[in-house]
């Protein structure tokens, strides 16, 4: 009887196993919350050559722009919970968005499985090269001496470029006036013209015009220094206590994925960050992968909700 019931369970465990193993039977789409080129976007372009090969599929960029990554939310959540649509989420859709708009229809928390933390992006604090700022410190005099009148500009309400802003606010007591574009090229186009006073933008941005002089980086907003511009300073560094914002991209997919097809997807994506060429390519863009279980991802991202739902709720951060 024993022997008889162990072959039935196998038979009954079979078709389950062949469709696990099954995975992945045509290509992948991984839907991308920006435009072509934006950050996230080349990015994810990056990271694709070496995930195909460990699958087997190709994987396909799917540019889908709007709502402030609220439409990709949108798409994902609506997605079967086979594998074959992902999505490579900001910090903006996955986190502050919930936080800062009222009636959403998706949880990024509740409604995706997270298949792990992909990159960290590096961004900088600039000022155009004609403010008399060398440092931090001279910056946040003068935002205290002129109180609402500094303006600082970001890729839009909720990127991570405004949070820094508005945290900056928050911990170094300061009254900065914010300025959102709908992203980031026409912000780099007016702090270069001087119409606004700093911004925290990526280094894939504002690098080319560092080093060219046009503008002036003061610090990274991290936690800790950038590999990138290892002379740089962070803002703890420069006397600002208690700052640092990362500034993150994440792989997800729609929630009820398997663990094994979760299994599988990490362990491609975790290839790809480990990959000499796409490393080099990233690091060519101010990006470090962030390798890390889906678990890690998940504890992650409830942490950052915790950390941004104080600075917003402090910033009165809201949109209708």
């Amino acid at each position: 009887m024993p022997a008889r019931r162990a072959v039935l369970l196998a038979a009954l465990a079979a078709p389950a196993l062949a469709r696990a193993q099954a995975f992945p039977s045509r290509p992948l789409r991984i839907i991308v919350p920006a435009v072509a080129a934006g950050g996230s976007d080349t990015s994810t372009r990056i990271l694709i050559p070496r995930m195909a090969a460990e699958l087997g599929q190709p994987l396909v960029a799917d540019n889908r722009p709007g709502g402030s990554g609220n439409l990709a939310n949108e798409l994902l959540a609506q997605a079967a919970p086979d594998g074959h649509t992902l999505q490579m989420g900001t910090i903006g859709n996955l986190v502050v968005n919930p936080l800062i708009q009222r009636n959403l229809s998706v949880d990024p928390l509740r409604d995706f499985t997270h298949i792990g933390l992909a990159v960290q992006v590096t961004n900088l604090l600039v000022v155009p090269a004609d403010r008399p700022w060398r440092d931090v410190a001279q910056l946040v005099a003068a935002a205290k001496a002129r109180p609402g009148m500094l303006t600082y500009g970001s890729s839009g309400v909720g990127s991570a470029g405004h949070l820094a802003g508005a945290l900056l606010d928050q911990v170094a007591g300061t009254e900065c006036v914010h300025v959102p574009y709908r992203g980031g090229g026409q912000l780099i186009t007016d702090i270069l013209s001087g119409k606004l006073d700093f911004a925290f933008a990526t280094a894939a941005t504002t690098l080319e015009h560092v080093e060219t002089g046009r503008l002036r980086a003061l610090a990274v907003p991290s936690a800790q220094r950038s590999e990138l511009m290892p002379r740089l300073p962070t803002m703890a560094e420069t006397g600002v206590q208690g700052y640092a914002v990362l500034n993150w991209y994440a792989l997800v997919a729609p929630r009820g994925l398997p663990s094994a097809t979760t299994a599988r997807l990490n362990a491609a994506l975790r290839a790809a960050q480990a990959d000499p060429e796409a490393v080099r390519k990233l690091a060519a863009q101010g990006v470090e992968p962030l390798p890390g279980s889906p678990e890690e991802a998940t504890r992650f991202m409830a942490e950052e909700v915790t950390k941004w739902r104080a600075v917003v709720q402090a910033a009165r951060i809201g949109v209708d």
